[in-house]
């Protein structure tokens, strides 16, 4: 029988890696389109714009990216991860700020803020060979 008192993300982790699963899940999608759009032909690197909103932790990307890539003709491929950060405007006092994190307050303190930037996950290129 199950331990009823495990966590949501203890549940959805890699239990030999410990890495989320919702990484790999994502970085899997990356992989796969990476894979169609080489035709075959060996991918040396990958460079992916990853917005600092996108719920995405870079470090558990590029720790799922070698494991996704593992016998495809990515195999060996160095990931270069373009960190975005997010940025948003403000509905009360009309300021434009930088958001480091999903914390969405603006620095008046007002929460009625509206996201421009910061939630794309974009495949910006590849080589390969």
């Amino acid at each position: 029988m199950p331990d009823e008192t495990r966590s949501y993300r203890e549940d959805h982790r890699d239990p030999k890696s410990g890495a989320d699963l919702h990484e790999m899940a994502i970085t899997q999608c990356v992989v796969d389109a990476v894979c169609e759009h080489a035709a075959g032909r060996r991918v040396q690197s990958v460079r992916l714009q990853v917005g600092a909103l996108c719920g995405v932790v870079p470090d558990a990307m590029q720790f799922c990216f070698e494991l996704a890539a593992e016998g495809t003709v990515a195999d060996g491929a160095r990931l270069d991860l373009d960190v975005q950060p997010g940025s948003a405007r403000c509905r009360c006092c009309g300021d434009e700020f930088v958001l480091p994190d999903l914390i969405l307050l603006c620095p008046c303190g007002s929460a009625d803020v509206e996201v421009l930037a910061g939630r794309d996950l974009r495949l910006l290129s590849m080589e390969v060979s």
